[in-house]
């Protein structure tokens, strides 16, 4: 077995942070044997060099070279700050569920105003419950990746949901991950099952307490949509600006099932989101998309993977990037089309929009096709803003800073407009405003 070269800014291995944190982890006999076997293929595997294609634009080492220890358990004072980062991030009418630290925030959450039709329990619950051998082995599957098997070795805490079949909730869900300490990491993981025809909207955000700083995070969602169920799902990574967040998201789709997906990030010194997507069952439809709005030093990476592994499905998915100053963007998108996935539709479409010389943005839009009698196609574009449409609205009266804050609207806004939830809509357009005008 040779050890990951990681080492966190103690000067300790990552080896040494998790023999640190065992004692903390919840779960024992199976769950340990578990939690082990990941670490365990993490460190025999190590981290991929760029060397290898799918990691060519982003380097592993550089993503995970400094683990932190885990943070501890939020006190009274930890809560407290959480509280005000709640209230300033909460969506009109959403059930609020907060994970404070790494750690389930029953205070802080809505758990009296859940509709009926959701089942909830905490992964730490979960994990601790010597009756749920079994979900425990599910909610910590993993897969043939360092940052999920890492994740699966530390994971303390996050949301076991089950939606019983035919429940249309009304109210959107939303988790809201609040950092609130320094130099400290935190894993979490979270489970949605979607039965036939349950209908949900899902956000997740991240955002950070006044004086939070320097912290990483580490999170998977695992999502399974059951035959004509309808998933809308938004995620939002607004961290502090020296922060790292590493998220993962796993979904696996039923037969005539929709699922509606956008990611945005616009902060953080170093981010990374992959999202892998099964249509497992056919007539499926799916709608992913998302916005990186980067400045600064920011570092930004997004990876999709869509396998269409039943006919008649289809998929569309739409990337814009906005980069400014010295930030660096990063995007891959994958489909995949198995051997009797006929009838496929694909479409993927990756733009990115430079605002300064020494802006930088790559996008590699991949195809992997097996199966025939299918449509699949992608673009991917990169520029500048427009010198003649920027005239153009001078010429009207508009400031150079309000000309190009209408253009960069517009520009993001081909892959806002396919949010399908008016709510989570709303929330991302507050969010880009925000970064609007910070520019100012």
């Amino acid at each position: 077995m040779s050890p990951v070269p990681a080492e966190t800014g103690a000067g300790c291995t990552v080896e040494n942070v998790f023999a640190a944190a065992r004692a903390r982890l919840p779960g024992a006999g199976p769950v340990l044997d578990i939690r082990t076997r990941a670490f365990e293929i993490y460190e025999r595997a190590g981290l991929p060099r760029r060397r290898i294609e799918n990691r060519k634009y982003t380097d592993p080492r550089m993503l995970m070279r400094d683990v932190l220890p885990l943070a501890a358990h939020p006190d009274a004072a930890a809560l407290a700050r959480a509280r005000d980062a709640v209230q300033q991030a909460a969506i009109e009418r959403a059930a609020k569920l907060v994970l404070v630290d790494g750690a389930f925030a029953p205070g802080l959450s809505d758990l009296a105003e859940l509709e009926s039709g959701i089942e909830l329990r905490t992964l730490r619950e979960v994990l601790e419950s010597a009756a749920a051998d079994a979900m425990a082995g599910l909610v910590l599957s993993t897969r043939d990746d360092p940052v999920i098997s890492l994740n699966t070795a530390m994971v303390t805490d996050g949301l076991v949901m089950t939606v019983a079949a035919g429940s249309a909730l009304n109210r959107p869900i939303q988790i809201i991950h609040v950092a609130t300490g320094s130099s400290a990491s935190s894993f979490t993981r979270s489970y949605l099952h979607l039965g036939n025809r349950a209908h949900v909207a899902l956000v997740e955000s991240f955002v950070t307490a006044e004086g939070a700083s320097g912290y990483q995070a580490n999170d998977l969602m695992i999502a399974l949509l059951g035959d004509e169920a309808v998933l809308s799902h938004l995620r939002v990574a607004a961290d502090a600006a020296d922060a790292v967040n590493i998220s993962s998201g796993i979904t696996a789709v039923g037969a005539n099932a929709k699922l509606n997906l956008f990611n945005m990030t616009d902060s953080g010194a170093l981010s990374r989101y992959q999202a892998f997507i099964t249509l497992a069952g056919e007539g499926t439809e799916l709608s992913a998309n998302g916005v990186n709005l980067i400045k600064n030093e920011q570092y930004a990476d997004a990876t999709l993977v869509v396998d269409h592994a039943a006919p008649h499905c289809r998929s569309q998915e739409k990337f814009r990037t906005v980069v400014n100053d010295h930030a660096r963007s990063v995007f891959r998108g994958r489909i995949i089309v198995r051997p009797g996935a006929r009838r496929t539709d694909g479409k993927l479409t990756a733009r990115a929009l430079l605002l300064s010389d020494q802006a930088e943005a790559d996008l590699k839009p991949e195809l992997e096709i097996m199966a025939d009698d299918v449509t699949c196609g992608h673009g991917a574009t990169l520029g500048t803003l427009d010198r003649n449409l920027l005239f153009y609205l001078r010429a009207r009266g508009l400031s150079e800073f309000d000309a190009q804050t209408l253009l960069i609207e517009a520009f993001v806004g081909e892959a806002v407009e396919e949010i399908d939830n008016d709510s989570l809509r709303n929330y991302a357009v507050g969010q880009i405003q925000r970064w609007l005008e910070a520019r100012r």
